[in-house]
Order: structure tokens, then sequence, then C-alpha cells
């Protein structure tokens, strides 16, 4: 998920006159009225978070004397100022992981997440975390608003046991029940709600953590039947995760994250909390073993991580994250540490860098980097969605516009296919429609950047974002060889400018001419072979219509 999912829901209704303007009947010249009515009647705004009798709390203070810390002293002593990583490329292993790390918090649990939805595994990580809750754990969770209404009854009942707390960050909506008063708010507050809290954390006894590219939901574990995210996490251990605490804390305690029980006019009581404990007990007992969620170690993590079985690569590393105010008090002109800190590192490449992002769109002032590397002798390849591939077709109407542009600078460009057709654990192997959704950096093979951010404007300017910057040969090669693999003709369509011959055939059939062609495999009954397609390939034409709908709109700040 991208963009507000109120925005792109918007739609453009006319009637044709004859002269060609557009004429609009009595009904939506009414509704435009309303509309104006709301935006001069705006609607209260909450007081700032801090002013609430809100408690303020922070990371654990004594980690290392928790089976986690114990378990990784002697590593630490052996690897001075360095942490440990582990990736986690595969959807159920990263499912598999969280609900280890919820089982080995003994003291503090904390999660913070764009989206954490109530299905299926949704479901199951809050079980993991309410089971964790009931052993004396302190959970924290902290959800950004766009997308919490449909988990707000599950969260506001979890959130009366007396060891879990649920913040909500920048609600725009969250204290209206109904549609209209939500929608009443995107109107009267789009300065808040075009800022999100895109972060994504979860952090068990201040020890270890998982940062990357995933939220909570079916989607990005590989138990969803439509739709399948391939993203990317990275497990980390060590002094890196205090800087992970810290920015949670830093969030936790900002002016813009609110109690729930503060946005909820129902009051719950122990009754509720009863009855969500039993339905996520039988959702456990009904679902964990159908989607794989269970750790197929049954040993511990602390004793994993203690005999060294966990497969840390450990490296020197730092963590950059933005300000909560990026979100809540955004003021010109803000500097975003994660995207300043990734165009450093981009602009000191000596012969390579790979770019996996779902969310591309370079604007001017990425064109212009990625062009100066070219013209350095600087590999730029960059592997992003296809326009049949997007979950968001707004991002694709502000991504098409630079492909000539950086294929002419002479940055390679590949699409994620829609549908992936070998097995594979990394970003293939599902025949339901697949997408892309993880974002990590590779440069000249040793400096991985991971974490939610995207190579876009949105990343810079509106979401708050958080990366890790890992200086580690190992880590940044098996990353740059799982781009590799997606780059080839059975994952992804390898987009090139047009020959000259290729547009004048074109043109002599009375085809539409996009400058480029799309390379990849088709199947067939004698095997794959490679096809060539003139444009978008299997995009359909309802994403032509809404990308060319989209190029026409004034939303491009907003990608």
């Amino acid at each position: 998920m991208r963009l507000p999912a109120p925005l792109l829901s918007l739609r453009v209704s006319s009637y044709a006159a004859p002269s060609g303007r557009l004429r609009y009947p009595a009904s939506i010249a009414r509704a435009c009225f309303v509309c104006c009515a709301l935006l001069l009647t705006a609607c209260s705004t909450l007081p700032p978070a801090t002013s609430l009798d809100r408690p303020v709390s922070h990371a654990l203070a004594a980690p290392q004397t928790t089976p986690l810390g114990q378990s990784l002293a002697p590593l630490e002593a052996a690897h001075p100022g360095q942490s440990g990583f582990r990736l986690l490329t595969d959807g159920t292993a990263a499912l598999q992981m969280r609900i280890a790390l919820a089982r080995a918090a003994t003291k503090t649990l904390d999660l913070q997440y764009y989206i954490a939805a109530q299905d299926t595994t949704g479901r199951l990580l809050l079980a993991a975390a309410l089971h964790a809750a009931d052993r004396g754990v302190r959970v924290r969770m902290l959800v950004d608003d766009l997308n919490f209404d449909d988990s707000r009854q599950l969260m506001a009942g979890l959130a009366t046991h007396p060891s879990i707390e649920v913040r909500v960050f920048n609600p725009f909506g969250s204290t209206h029940e109904s549609v209209f008063a939500r929608t009443e708010d995107l109107f009267t507050r789009i300065d808040r709600f075009s800022h999100r809290m895109h972060n994504k954390a979860m952090i068990a006894d201040d020890e270890v953590a998982i940062v990357g590219g995933r939220n909570l939901g079916d989607e990005y574990f590989s138990a969803s039947p439509t739709l399948q995210f391939r993203d990317l996490d990275v497990l980390a251990a060590g002094p890196i995760v205090d800087d992970v605490s810290t920015s949670f804390d830093t969030f936790w305690n900002s002016a813009g994250a609110y109690p729930l029980a503060t946005l909820d006019r129902h009051r719950y009581t122990t009754n509720d909390l009863n009855t969500v404990r039993e339905m996520l007990r039988a959702h456990w007992r009904a679902q964990a073993s159908a989607v794989d969620a269970k750790p197929h170690d049954a040993e511990p993590l602390a004793s994993r991580i203690a005999h060294d079985r966990l497969g840390l690569v450990w490296a020197d590393a730092s963590l950059s994250a933005d300000s909560p105010r990026k979100a809540t008090a955004p003021q010109a002109p803000y500097q975003s540490p994660p995207m300043h800190g990734l165009a450093e590192q981009l602009r000191g490449a000596d012969h390579e860098v790979l770019i996996l992002s779902p969310y591309f769109v370079p604007h001017d002032a990425g064109l212009h980097l990625l062009r100066e590397l070219t013209q350095r002798g600087v590999r730029v390849a960059v592997l992003t969605n296809s326009m049949a591939s997007t979950d968001t077709i707004a991002v694709q109407a502000g991504y098409s516009p630079y492909r000539v542009p950086l294929l002419k600078s002479g940055v390679e460009l590949y699409e994620y296919e829609p549908l992936q057709r070998e097995h594979s654990r990394y970003f293939a192997g599902s025949s339901s429609r697949a997408s892309l959704h993880a974002k990590a950096y590779v440069i000249d093979r040793r400096i991985l950047v991971i974490g939610s951010l995207n190579f876009d404007p949105r990343s810079a300017h509106l979401n708050t974002e958080i990366a890790l910057f890992i200086d580690s040969a190992p880590l940044a090669g098996e990353v740059a060889q799982l781009i590799e693999h997606a780059m080839s003709p059975s994952v992804s369509y390898r987009v090139q400018l047009a020959t000259p011959a290729e547009t004048a055939r074109l043109r002599a059939l009375g085809s539409p001419v996009s400058g480029l062609t799309w390379t990849g495999d088709e199947p067939s009954p004698n095997g794959p072979y490679l096809r060539t397609w003139s444009l978008d390939p299997e995009a359909g034409f309802v994403r032509n219509a809404l990308t060319g709908l989209f190029l026409m709109l004034p939303v491009d700040s907003q990608l």
C-alpha cells in the first residue's frame, strides 16, 4: 500500500458539452456546494497528545539482564561495536521470526507499523503479543491512523490489558465512527492526512529487532490467496537495536501518538478483553498451522543465539530515522535523514548501484543524481513494479514519464511481472498476483541500505521513514544476488528504448508508439521464449486508463 486510500478512490465524473467544455449535472453542483461548506467549517482538532494524561515510557533500562541480552553478550564481546544481522527474504519465515521474537520477549515488546491488519496473520501476531502480555511482558503498539479503523475494536479490547498500551499516530479521523465524518476530516485536515508514519519495526527486550518493508497483513507473509507482496526484512541484534528503540520511544512519546482510549468513545471492559482473548486463542488453534506460522525450530530464540545457530552476520551499522514532527508539524525546508543518508551513499558509489524500490518516482533531483553516477561509469540498475504488478496506479503515473530520460541517461530499468511462474524462496514462487514491496539499496556490493524508504518524494517529504545502513559485503552481496535474480527475464521485464526500426514498424502498422520496449519470458508448451512488447505488458485497458487519468491530475507532490 502506498498512497492514502481515500485519495486513490477519488473519481472524476462529467458530461461533455457540444463545445467541448465540461457540463456538470445539478446533483454534482449541489455536492460541490456541500464540500465547500465542509471546507469552511473546519472540524475540531485534537490537542497535542503530550497534553493528555498519558504516561511517558522508554525502552528497557538494563536489557543485558534478559535471556536475549545474556545470550548476545559473548557474541557482542567477540565483535566489539558491531551488530548482528540476518536477512528475512521469505514471507513465511518472516512471520515465524516475528512469532519467535514475541515468544522470546521477557520484559518488553514494542511494535510500530504503518498497517496492522486484523486478517489471518495479523490476528496471529496479535495473539502472540497478548500471550507475551499475559506472561507479564510490557507491550506497546503504535499504529498509523490511516489504515487503523478496521482494527480499532480489536485493538481497543487488547488495550484493556494492564500490560498492553495501544497508541494511534497522527489521527485524522479516528475520533469519528461514520464514513462521512472521516471524509470530512480528509478535506478539512488534508495537511495532516497526507503525512503518515511509514516506519516498520518490532523490538523484543531492546536486544533484538526486525526492521524492513513488511507491514502486518496476509499479503506480506505469503498467506494471501490473491496477492503476494515480495518483501524484505532484516533481523538485527546487538547495539544497533538501542537506536531502533530510541526511534520508537521518540514516536511513542511524541505529540502525535494518542492513546487509543482518547479516540474511541466506547468504554471497553475486562469482559471485552476476555472475549478478545478467547477469539484470538481459537483463531490460533484454527489458523496457525494453516499458514505455517509456528516457528519450525522449537528451540527458544535466546538459546539459538547463544549457540550461534541463528546465522547472524556481524557488521558495522547505523540507523537513520525521521522525526515524528515531519508528519505532525511539517516545516520547510526539511531534510529527511534517511533520504539524505541514502543520497550520500549513492553519490559515493565507485562502480555499481542496485535500487530495489516498488514505488520509484525519481523526480528531477533523483534523475540528476542517477545521471551523475552513470556519467562517472557507475552501473545503475533499478527494479520497480510494472504497471501490471503495482498496487498503486497513481505511483505508476508518477514514475512512467521518467522512464525515457532514465534510459537515455544510461540507467538500467527492470519492472516486476505480475505473475510469478517459477518456484523460488525470493521474489518468485506463486501463481497468484505478485507485487514488489521490498525497499533495499546496494552500493558497490558492500553497503546495504534497508528499511521502509522508497526512492520517491513521499519518502523524502511526507512520510516518516526508518532505514538501516549496514557495511557488510556478505549481506550486501546476498541482497545483490537476490536483486539480480529478480531482474532475470523469468521474473521481470527489461525496459529499453525502442530502436528507430521498431518505432518505424509500429507507425507503419498504425500501432501506438511508446518509445519503449519490454522483454521477458513468455510461457509456451515447448518452454518459455523471450518476447518483446511495445506497450506495458499485461496491464490491460483499465490500468492504462487510470494511469492516464492520474497523469492529468495535480497529485505529483503526493507520490
